[in-house]
């Protein structure tokens, strides 16, 4: 089993600068903490704020995974996703992107992180949102690594979002990756 942390600075109350703090903070205690990966979700930011909160991640997760080996944790570092923008991700060394299941396919992402990561030996790690067991198929198809699949109940804070259910979820978990 994966552990994947999804952020959303908003959940914090206070101004911008308190907020940022505040999800720097936990971004650190999800990576001391060994989390598979990090998706930095931020959708209302525009690009260079997004950008330089990347950066600010990455750097709070090395220090995290220094931490970690001082200690002898033989876990590999948490690895940093950035939200539909596959020129971010490249730009601050991410690990790679989560796509909407509306974005760019995963293999056409593959190809640009191929072209502009050459010589650094790299793969991209490329997750899709998944709405439907459809979608898993076709993220499947198109090389993406994993699914993130919901909602399977209702969201309080997006109540305009159509639950699926338990049985599309185990129809999606019969794909060929990681839901």
């Amino acid at each position: 089993m994966l552990l994947y942390y999804i952020t959303d600075r908003t959940q914090f109350p206070g101004d911008e600068p308190f907020r940022r703090s505040r999800l720097l903070e936990k971004i650190a205690e999800a990576a001391r903490s060994s989390v598979d990966y990090i998706q930095l979700r931020e959708k209302d930011l525009p690009a260079r704020q997004l950008e330089s909160l990347a950066r600010e991640a990455m750097d709070v997760m090395r220090d995290a995974a220094t931490a970690r080996s001082e200690t002898g944790s033989q876990k590999l570092e948490t690895r940093l996703l950035i939200n539909s923008r596959t020129d971010i991700a490249l730009v601050v060394g991410a690990d790679g992107v989560h796509l909407r299941s509306d974005d760019i396919s995963p293999s056409e992402v593959q190809k640009i992180w191929n072209q502009c990561a050459r010589g650094r030996g790299t793969h991209a790690v490329i997750g899709v949102s998944c709405h439907s067991p459809a979608d898993v198929a076709r993220a499947a198809s198109q090389a993406a690594d994993f699914a993130v699949f919901a909602p399977v109940w209702e969201k309080k804070d997006a109540p305009d979002a159509c639950p699926t259910s338990l049985d599309a979820l185990r129809q999606a978990c019969l794909e060929k990756i990681p839901v």
